[in-house]
């Protein structure tokens, strides 16, 4: 059973920069997608941004220009870097496995403005 691992979360002001990080127990190249999900408090969690196993990606429009995802099938994970966050971008933020419906635990953004 492969098992996701999210971290890099943390506190930071608006326009500031977070990389999150995802490390999957087994091979993501055998996963092949993978994504990132965001939940914030009272909303249902949406799609933020995907990256294919060939490394075709897709972004949310609100996120557009300002995230980057990008996959590390080496070290088998996947990075969303995160730019000029804003206080809306706040939210636990979830990996999550398509192939195989695995979701990891998630982690805290929190953007003060």
């Amino acid at each position: 059973q492969v098992q996701l691992v999210e971290s890099g979360g943390g506190l930071v002001q608006a326009g500031g920069s977070l990389r999150l990080s995802c490390a999957a127990s087994g091979s993501i190249l055998s996963i092949g997608a993978m994504a990132w999900y965001c939940q914030a408090p009272g909303k249902q969690r949406e799609l933020v941004a995907s990256i294919s196993s060939g490394g075709n990606t897709y972004y949310h429009d609100s996120v557009k220009g300002r995230f980057t995802i990008s996959r590390d099938n080496a070290r088998n994970t996947v990075y969303p870097q995160m730019n000029s966050l804003k206080p809306e971008d706040t939210a636990v933020y979830y990996c999550y496995a398509p192939s195989k419906n695995i979701w990891g635990l998630g982690t805290q953004v929190t953007v003060s403005s």
